[in-house]
């Protein structure tokens, strides 16, 4: 058996630290070839050390001086920074890429990837999000594999295995509604931050929660599922389920339904991901199938105008779905540092949306100024109100 070298964009993040916690402990099938990490320089620093890589790269100049002095030449790696970093960890000489960073500045170095010839582990969303028909362009012209790390499409990607595209009558995701699945649209406009970071199933990023909190999150996930499955809007579906067993199911033109259900762990779509097609015999505690009810409710869409938002959006095309990517960043900051009640987060970006004048999503440049106009016009909106 031949050791997978894996090259890591996010590494300090959550779905990062699990990635390594995978390799960590089946040293027998990975090493780690490149880190990417942000600002986090102190945990970054502790993992090179543990698993000496040959490339690693943080967020700035000041960042990779700072890592080198932790260092002390005691593990010898080329530190880069910015871009061109993100860039050399994701073209360093691996057998697969794991994309985890959040939000739009995961898009550059993930096509650098695709095209450096790279199999991509992509846990970032956006990536799709902004630039699906892009990156399915680049993933087909390379001949290189896309493997899901969100645990909704891992799931779809194993409820499809074998199946005959043709006999797909639709698929589902399921959302667990977040932690205000129950309340009020009034009591929602009131949610602290506190309450809002509170997710009922899933320990993730705070921008990721807040996504889960409105539902933005699943809107997200159904343009992704748009393009990473290749199938139409009107196939994709979106149900409640508040236990989070059930992560999406697969319905086919005779009446049957695959679903895929297990815990909520991540680190099962993550080393699903790093071993496909095999199956390490760890991961997560099997689902007490006798302990726990499944439950599906619909998606309430006056509560939650996120997903209704993100299938308009998709259905448009070209430079919307960046645009609407963009401007959720924004607001979503915005409500972490109390500017803004979380309501407000979808009608910036609704407002943004509804602003924008598209491009044809011909290359990455027309992709980058939207996603700045986006968000210059989100904080825009979010001072005047």
């Amino acid at each position: 058996m031949s050791v997978k070298r894996i090259a890591v964009l996010g590494s300090t993040g959550s779905v990062g630290e699990q990635t390594l916690a995978v390799a960590a402990a089946h040293p027998d099938r990975y090493a780690v070839a490149a880190l990417a990490a942000g600002r986090r320089v102190e945990k970054l620093a502790d993992q090179v050390r543990r698993f000496r890589p040959r490339v690693v790269s943080v967020a700035d100049a000041a960042g990779a001086d700072e890592l080198r002095a932790r260092l002390a030449g005691d593990v010898p790696c080329e530190i880069a920074f910015g871009a061109a970093g993100l860039d050399a960890v994701a073209t360093a000489d691996a057998d697969l890429v794991v994309a985890a960073l959040v939000g739009a500045a995961g898009l550059r170095p993930t096509l650098a990837a695709i095209r450096a010839g790279r199999d991509v582990a992509l846990a970032n969303k956006e990536v799709l999000v902004m630039a699906g028909a892009l990156v399915r362009r680049e993933v087909a012209a390379r001949g290189v594999t896309l493997l899901p790390v969100d645990s909704e499409h891992s799931a779809i990607f194993q409820a499809l295995a074998g199946a005959d595209r043709a006999a797909i009558a639709k698929l589902i995701l399921t959302a667990s509604g977040g932690p205000f699945r129950t309340w009020s649209e009034e009591r929602i406009a009131r949610a602290t931050v506190e309450e809002a970071l509170r997710h009922p199933n899933w320990d993730m990023g705070p921008k990721i929660t807040i996504d889960s909190a409105t539902l933005m999150n699943k809107g997200l996930e159904v343009i992704e599922a748009h393009h990473m499955f290749d199938l139409e809007y009107s196939q994709i579906h979106v149900l409640v389920h508040p236990e989070g067993t059930i992560h999406a199911l697969a319905e086919f033109r005779d009446g049957s339904i695959r679903a895929e259900m297990a815990t909520a762990d991540m680190r099962l779509p993550i080393q699903l991901a790093l071993a496909w097609p095999e199956r390490l015999p760890d991961g997560a505690e099997p689902v007490p199938l006798t302990e726990r009810p499944l439950t599906f409710e619909p998606v309430d869409r006056e509560a939650f105008p996120a997903v209704d938002l993100a299938y308009r959006v998709g259905g448009l095309g070209s430079t919307f779905p960046a645009v609407m990517n963009a401007a959720n960043e924004v607001a979503v900051m915005a409500f972490l540092e109390g500017k803004i009640p979380l309501t407000r987060i979808v009608e910036v970006v609704q407002a943004v949306v509804d602003e924008h004048d598209a491009a044809p999503l011909v290359s990455i440049v027309n992709i980058e100024r939207a996603d700045h106009w986006a968000r210059q016009r989100a904080a825009e909106i979010i001072e005047e109100r």
